[in-house]
């Protein structure tokens, strides 16, 4: 019904002004999103995981990008994800860049974003969150927190600025991603220098071991979000600062700059930003692929880019990727994508001779 009645319909309107009409009409309705937990979540315990010391009740998280400003909280679990991240959260409130920015290809089952990391800042992030943590409401799944560099902070000082908004939200995310690889923001791919990365993930492993001893609580897991238009040596420079600086792992890819051999109208499709969904799909994976066998798969991996089906996202597993996110498949698929893709996650298990989802991390 979603693709054939639904999803016509909403593409119709500017991709934007409806991904906020939804994410609103989606918290307000608490009827709806009871109803919801009962058609969309699948619970089996082959697809639960303890990675990181938290524990997931499937693989299937959702991106960054799509809840920046912690609007929707309660909605991600009743919808079927395991996980959820925010943000991009930046240290000061910024509004992006100037609208339109969200593009459709259709043809090619694809996004363009170039949002800019668009919201409210660490301080007015944290104060939702606390709104949500004193409903009960902030960790029925885990949390992940995307954090990014506001666009006037010169990269001199991006340290200082991803370290304010990593304290300011410790206390609610469960796991932190250091963005450095959104092509929306001036420079911020420069961050993936070796120099610049191992002094933002050296500064905020300081303060995680600095907070944890002062509350008691453990250390927040922390990875780093990669470009998909890196080479493999430069991804291997990233994997030693990783190893150095001993973090959690890695989230493989963001969005691309490429346009190859893309179908849709040449004029939409040059649209600058960055390009998400089937057409990162082969690449993302060799880049999982190229990580877990240089890391013999001591590392987490969270593995992004073209997930529409339950065989998308096994290929990605079977490659190395023990968690995974969906953004556009979300848009196109619509709210029964996770139920499809777990389902079908508990059929190729079994198939297998799995017992759980974890045991076919790498075995591609």
């Amino acid at each position: 019904m979603y693709k054939k009645l639904i999803r016509p319909f909403l593409f119709q309107f500017d991709s934007e002004t409806v991904h906020d009409f939804v994410l609103t009409r989606l918290v307000r309705n608490r009827v709806l999103l009871k109803y919801f937990e009962k058609l969309f979540q699948v619970n089996d315990p082959k697809l639960t995981q303890s990675v990181v010391n938290l524990h997931f009740p499937n693989p299937i998280g959702l991106a960054a990008g799509f809840d920046k400003y912690a609007k929707a909280i309660p909605v991600w679990k009743n919808i079927g994800f395991g996980f959820a991240e925010i943000g991009t959260v930046t240290g000061q409130e910024q509004p992006g860049n100037d609208r339109p920015r969200l593009f459709r290809l259709k043809e090619d089952e694809a996004l363009i974003n170039r949002f800019g990391f668009n919201n409210a800042g660490a301080s007015k992030t944290a104060s939702a969150l606390e709104s949500w943590k004193m409903k009960h409401l902030l960790h029925a799944i885990p949390l992940g927190i995307n954090i990014g560099k506001t666009k006037m902070v010169e990269l001199e000082k991006a340290k200082e600025d991803y370290l304010f908004s990593f304290e300011t939200l410790w206390t609610y995310g469960d796991y932190f991603v250091v963005n450095v690889s959104s092509p929306n923001t001036p420079q911020l791919r420069e961050l993936q220098d070796k120099s610049f990365l191992t002094d933002i993930i050296q500064i905020l492993g300081g303060a995680n071991t600095r907070l944890s001893k002062k509350t008691g609580l453990l250390p927040k897991p922390i990875l780093v979000k990669i470009a998909p238009d890196l080479s493999l040596s430069q991804i291997d420079d990233v994997l030693k600062i990783i190893e150095s600086t001993k973090i959690s792992g890695i989230v493989a890819a963001n969005t691309t700059i490429e346009r190859k051999a893309l179908l849709t109208d040449p004029r939409l499709a040059m649209e600058t930003g960055g390009l998400s969904g089937k057409p990162l799909q082969k690449k993302s994976t060799e880049i999982i692929r190229h990580i877990y066998t240089s890391t013999q798969g001591k590392i987490l991996i969270i593995g992004v880019g073209g997930i529409f089906t339950g065989d998308d996202a096994y290929e990605k597993i079977k490659a190395g990727a023990s968690l995974l996110q969906i953004y556009t498949g979300f848009i196109y698929e619509g709210p029964m994508v996770c139920k499809k893709v777990n389902k079908r996650l508990i059929e190729l298990v079994e198939r297998d001779g799995f017992n759980n989802i974890s045991e076919a991390v790498g075995k591609g």
